[in-house]
């Protein structure tokens, strides 16, 4: 007889349903988690809607994901029950990124969730090398370093220097990553949203007192707060054309535009403006064992407190009611969190 387990399946845009399918089972090298804990990422509510450009249904979504050993290979040094952080980029480890240590951006990657079936679910079967032990992290805190970590990637690439002022666009949880591990780096952060309560909200969890709000108002209040000399990092973490392209125009002269944010289309900017600003333009993506340590290192030091993060919980029984939902309704919401065990 098959054992079964419950998955959150989305079918098609906007049908989200919890299946039984079959118990996975490790294969060789493979390890098998009993999931604790998965964060609904903003490419879980881009699957719901139909808006992912590299994704095929049905899928078993969710990437952010903390679970405890079941079966691991002899030798592997794991052992039954032992809390795990799970990376979800799953690299071929042959190609030209992978032979330059770079796994985040294997040419040949493949995302849980997003190019094959993820682990919001109750069991999943993965490659031991993507483990990393999760020592006395809570399954809270296990189950949130991924997407943190998305953030410290891009903070580490731009370099953030002591005293830099640092601008953070978009106030969702990868630029609420990007801002906290700017401040940690030592930058002077501003955080820039459209929206006001949740501006406020990020203020109040973060500390970040720097707030501009983005209306027709924000290009001149961004000018203003650095005397009209830029910002020395700027990260752009809404995923949205036209804030991307106008992004160039807040770097200060020799300074660094990050594109955290991902979007399906073509930008633009100006040449001349660019050069004469000599300024360095850098894509982020994924995240590496490095930055994983990073982001459990600042929790367990209380640098990062996910307690203030997590705003809104739920179950199996609940989460295809509830992450539709929320995908309408973002009102207070940073951190939402399926919770499939102790």
């Amino acid at each position: 007889m098959v054992e079964t387990m419950r998955a959150v399946v989305c079918k098609s845009p906007r049908d989200m349903a919890v299946e039984l399918r079959p118990r996975p089972v490790a294969g060789q090298g493979d390890v098998l988690l009993r999931i604790l804990r998965a964060g609904i990422c903003g490419t879980d509510y881009h699957i719901y809607s139909g808006l992912h450009p590299f994704l095929n249904y049905p899928r078993v979504i969710g990437h952010e994901l903390a679970g405890a050993i079941v079966t691991a290979p002899p030798g592997s040094g794991w052992s039954p029950g032992q809390l795990a952080v799970i990376n979800p980029y799953l690299a071929c480890g042959t190609c030209h990124a992978c032979r330059a240590g770079l796994p985040n951006c294997c040419m040949n990657i493949s995302v849980l969730g997003v190019h094959q079936d993820g682990g919001m679910a109750e069991y999943l079967s993965i490659p031991v090398g993507n483990l990393v032990p999760a020592g006395s992290l809570t399954p809270d805190q296990a189950g949130s370093v991924e997407f943190l970590a998305i953030g410290a990637h891009g903070v580490r690439r731009a370099a953030v220097q002591d005293g830099q002022r640092v601008l953070v666009i978009g106030a969702g949880p990868i630029g609420i990553g990007a801002a906290m591990f700017a401040r940690i780096a030592g930058g002077q952060v501003t955080v820039v949203d459209r929206d006001p309560e949740r501006l406020a909200l990020v203020g109040d969890v973060t500390g970040i007192a720097d707030l501009i709000l983005a209306d027709d108002h924000m290009p001149q209040a961004v000018r203003t707060s650095t005397g009209g000399d830029g910002f020395d990092v700027v990260f752009e973490a809404t995923g949205n054309v036209a804030s991307m392209e106008a992004s160039f125009a807040h770097v200060a002269h020799g300074g660094r535009l990050v594109l955290v944010g991902l979007i399906n289309a073509s930008i633009s900017f100006s040449d001349p403006e660019f050069h004469r600003r000599e300024m360095s333009v850098l894509a982020s993506r994924n995240a590496t064992r490095e930055d994983f340590d990073k982001v459990m290192a600042a929790m367990l030091t209380g640098e990062v407190d996910v307690n203030r993060l997590i705003t809104h919980r739920t179950t199996p029984d609940r989460v295809a009611t509830d992450l539709p939902h929320w995908a309408a309704h973002k009102t207070g919401l940073i951190k939402a969190i399926v919770e499939f065990g102790a």
